[in-house]
């Protein structure tokens, strides 16, 4: 375990290097996150089931190009098919403009370099932590490796009334790390929102950084994560990037990794250049003290259609710091390794947790989001949020289109589908392979596969049920 925590926690230079609290870390044996270009016999059946059935769609096209253009004049002729395919075509339209406006906006960003330790802020670290058992040791000595001063730097750790060893592990860290660390444990199990307020409460730091419990930071993580606050005073808060630690546990954290590569490192990086990242990831995220107490109590008291809220705190927080005229920004240089799903039930358990934040949230940016909430220009900002309610507000329609569709023509709209999701998966798995050079970014495609036809359901499902509270994912390993 300390020597997989010691590979993940080197620094880039080619000497052993001397770290707080006694460690030394080789940085050659800096291998998370990195692919050693194998799959596994399923993920090659995998893979090769993908790629098969591109060929398969576009001959469907040719053989009943016939039968095909038969139908699309037929439904051109009636009002119902007409208007459908006008949606269509303007959806799609919109989607194409939407991506090269974010493309744009890539090019334009560039991450802000760490800041020399005279000028680093004091910053309180907040691990809140729930039946991680050994795992949130290895957060703790993660960043207690970190290339930060030690009188600069306070970490907590919240044990939220787990019911397995979580509090020997952190119990263990203290014994190793001294004052640089405080462990408390609540009463009961209160949820993540409410053990973040505690540390909030508790933190001396003029910047606040929550790091999640099943999470391992870089050497530099933390101080590039903080500069952006030294660099700009409009900043209030700071995205990390996560990238997946658990990738060799199976074919869903492998896609997942090609996924947030292009959400973190793509489309956040976007949003930077705006000022305006719409989330604050739990696994790392920083933020300005004196906004954090601006809205700290309506943080932690949301409610929403009358029942206190206890999920989507990032979001929630990420939202009132925007209101309160500051810029969100996006860290690329501040890398978090997170464990992520496995399973096909326990991903559908997030991603169910995380539509409902987004369609509540999506709520609560419309309130002030086209208000003069801040200097500058809020247009990026607007054009974000219209983009994230076209998803929220076409998943029925385009469901039951969908399924309208299949029943009458079923052959055409299978082939379209497979077709436009080749067309599609291709900007992120181009993006991976000119980013990380690797094969991986083949998983693009199985991806888009696996969420179009397993995962479809998610998105109305959360909106039918955004009141719901619940983590859903916070159990002991193995339930």
């Amino acid at each position: 375990m300390i020597n997989s925590y010691k590979s993940l926690t080197s620094s880039a230079n080619t000497k052993i290097s001397k770290i707080p609290f006694g460690f030394t870390v080789n940085p050659h044996k800096l291998n998370v996150g990195k692919f050693n270009g194998k799959f596994s016999k399923h993920e090659k059946w995998m893979i090769a089931l993908t790629f098969l059935t591109l060929p398969i769609a576009i001959c469907g096209l040719f053989i009943f190009e016939a039968e095909f253009e038969q139908l699309h004049i037929k439904r051109l002729t009636s009002s119902w098919g007409f208007w459908t395919y006008a949606i269509s075509i303007v959806l799609l339209s919109i989607k194409v403009l939407f991506i090269g406006w974010i493309f744009s906006l890539y090019k334009a960003y560039k991450p802000i370099i760490s800041v020399s330790d005279d000028l680093l802020p004091n910053c309180t670290v907040i691990v809140p932590a729930y039946n991680e058992g050994e795992m949130v040791y290895r957060t703790l000595k993660s960043l207690a490796n970190s290339n930060f001063p030690d009188k600069k730097l306070q970490v907590i750790a919240l044990d939220d009334g787990s019911k397995d060893d979580t509090w020997k592990w952190m119990k263990k860290a203290k014994s190793e790390l001294g004052n640089n660390l405080t462990i408390l444990q609540q009463p009961q199990n209160m949820g993540k929102r409410a053990a973040l307020h505690r540390g909030f409460l508790m933190g001396t730091g003029e910047v606040f950084i929550t790091v999640d419990s099943d999470s391992l930071v870089n050497r530099n993580t933390l101080r590039n994560l903080a500069s952006p606050f030294v660099n700009n005073g409009k900043v209030g808060a700071v995205a990390g990037n996560v990238m997946v630690l658990n990738k060799d546990k199976g074919i869903i954290p492998k896609m997942l990794q090609v996924s947030f590569a292009f959400s973190f490192e793509f489309i956040r990086s976007a949003q930077s250049t705006l000022g305006s990242v719409l989330c604050t990831p739990g696994a790392l995220a920083a933020y300005k003290k004196e906004a954090v107490m601006n809205c700290l109590e309506d943080w932690v008291n949301q409610e929403f259609m009358g029942k206190k809220t206890d999920i989507g705190e990032d979001r929630a927080m990420t939202n009132m710091i925007l209101k309160q005229g500051y810029e969100v920004k996006f860290q690329k240089n501040a890398e978090v390794y997170t464990n992520l799903p496995t399973s096909y039930n326990t991903l559908t358990k997030m991603f169910t947790r995380w539509e409902r934040s987004n369609v509540r949230e999506n709520i609560m940016l419309t309130k002030f989001a086209f208000s003069n909430f801040r200097e500058g220009n809020k247009t990026g900002t607007r054009l974000l949020l219209l983009n994230q309610w076209i998803k929220v507000i076409m998943a029925y329609p385009a469901l039951l289109i969908l399924i309208a569709l299949l029943v009458t023509q079923p052959l055409l709209v299978i082939c379209s589908i497979f077709i436009g999701l080749f067309a599609f998966s291709s900007i992120p798995a181009v993006f991976y392979i000119i980013k990380r050079k690797n094969k991986e970014a083949l998983l693009a495609y199985t991806y888009a596969i696996f969420y179009t036809f397993s995962l479809f359901w998610i998105t109305p499902y959360a909106i039918a049920t955004a009141s719901r509270r619940g983590w859903l994912t916070r159990t002991l390993p193995g339930q």
